[in-house]
């Protein structure tokens, strides 16, 4: 198992990285040439600048039963046809029954937006978040580490 993070944008990836070592789990880190992320505790692979090309890395790499960090709902969805564990960096896990309204909801906001109207942005992150991502990832890791055992 691997815990793979889309790590262009992504406010968890040291958090990440500190979970998976103490559950000596692997991180792969995917980001694009405007990012650079690179972490001693995880393997880096930087792709061109594109659009989606960093998710359709992730996309080609991921295995059942691997876990994926991302706040793309589009990448989110092709993950889980994978089967794979698909969480959020506020700790939310995206699932088949959940990923079709999330989808929607984004093809409704990107006609908003073209039609030339405004959206409220996302407010600015605050250490609740991160902790509920952490305790979220612990618990998925916990419960894959006892069905191991």
């Amino acid at each position: 198992m691997k815990i793979y993070i889309d790590a262009d944008g992504c406010p968890v990836v040291k958090n990440t990285l500190k979970i998976a070592e103490k559950f000596d789990i692997q991180c792969v880190i995917i980001c694009d040439t405007a990012h650079r992320i690179q972490h001693k505790n995880a393997e880096t692979i930087v792709v061109e600048k594109g659009a989606d090309s960093v998710d359709f890395r992730l996309v080609n790499l991921i295995q059942k039963d691997d876990i994926a960090i991302t706040q793309d709902y589009g990448l989110a969805a092709m993950c889980l046809s994978k089967r794979v564990i698909v969480l959020n960096q506020d700790g939310k896990e995206y699932t088949n029954e959940n990923i079709s309204g999330l989808l929607e909801f984004r093809a409704v906001s990107k006609k908003i937006r073209q039609s030339g109207r405004r959206l409220k942005g996302m407010p600015k992150r605050i250490g609740e978040q991160d902790k509920a991502f952490e305790e979220a990832l612990k618990k998925r890791l916990d419960c894959i580490k006892t069905s191991f055992d």
